[in-house]
Formats: C-alpha cells, structure tokens, sequence
C-alpha cells in the first residue's frame, strides 16, 4: 500500500458516521514540507467542528504510525463547489442543482440533475432551435463518458 492508500485507510476510520465519505486524498511533496490533502463530503452536509475533528484524529495516528518523519502540512476539508464531481454520493447530493457536464468526446452538456443511476445521470436541458420556442427534454449520460462534472452556482 503507497503512502496515500494508507492516509485513505486512516482517513475512513476516523469519519463521524457512514454519512460521511472520501472524495480525494492528495499527498504532494512540496518544499519545504510534504502536503497532505483530505478532501471529505457528507450527504446532509459537512460543518468545520467534522474537518477540524477528523484533521486531528488522522494527523495523530500519521504521528504515531510515522507515515511522514519531517515535519508536513495537513489539511482536511470539503471538496467546494469548483472540485468535480467523482461519485454516486456525490452526484445524489446535487439533484435538482445546474451541472456542466464535460463529456470524453469533448463536448459540453448544462442542465439540471434529474436522476441518478449506477451507470449514468439524467440532465434536463433546453433544447433552442431557431425560430422556435426553447423547450426542454431529457438526457442521459453514461458516466464511463463523463470527464468531468461541475456544479453551476445560481445566483438567483
């Protein structure tokens, strides 16, 4: 197991309940000192006193296991609105929001998240054609061709 398997494994274990999940674990050896990224979500929701706790559990048990013998940088938080989305849980958190899905061919889909399956997503788009009213219709989308996924911020 490499360093960020491991960092993953420790991470798992000192999540408050099964709510909450990994999104991603990055371990950068940067100078002066190494950096190690956990970014976790929730599907109610993910508070700081959750970040703060699980930043202290983990870099203890890195400490005690001597993972990283120099001195390193930690950081446990959300992924936010700019990171792509890379799970089921993550995508059934965002239904009814705006995603920008890219697609492996290269193209790129907005719409609303309808639904979620475990092979793809539905998206409600609108559809212009011209001279016509805009309508709507919906779509679905394998998620082995999805690229990349972005949630939309609405300032409505």
């Amino acid at each position: 197991m490499n360093l960020k398997q491991e960092i993953e494994v420790i991470a798992n274990k000192h999540l408050p309940d099964a709510s909450h999940f990994i999104v991603d674990v990055q371990v950068a050896d940067k100078s002066p000192k190494p950096q190690v990224k956990i970014l976790i979500d929730s599907d109610a929701g993910l508070d700081i006193d959750t970040c703060a706790k699980v930043s202290r559990a983990v870099g203890e048990e890195i400490e005690a296991m001597d993972l990283l013998p120099d001195a390193y940088v930690l950081e446990v938080s959300s992924p936010g609105l700019d990171f792509p989305l890379s799970s089921k849980r993550q995508y059934n958190k965002n239904l009814g929001r705006k995603l920008r899905v890219s697609l492996m061919e290269g193209k790129d889909v907005e719409g609303e998240l309808t639904a979620v399956s475990d092979t793809g997503i539905m998206l409600k788009v609108k559809k212009k054609e011209k001279g016509k009213k805009a309508t709507e219709e919906e779509i679905s989308l394998p998620l082995d061709q999805i690229k990349k996924s972005i949630v939309l911020v609405s300032f409505k």
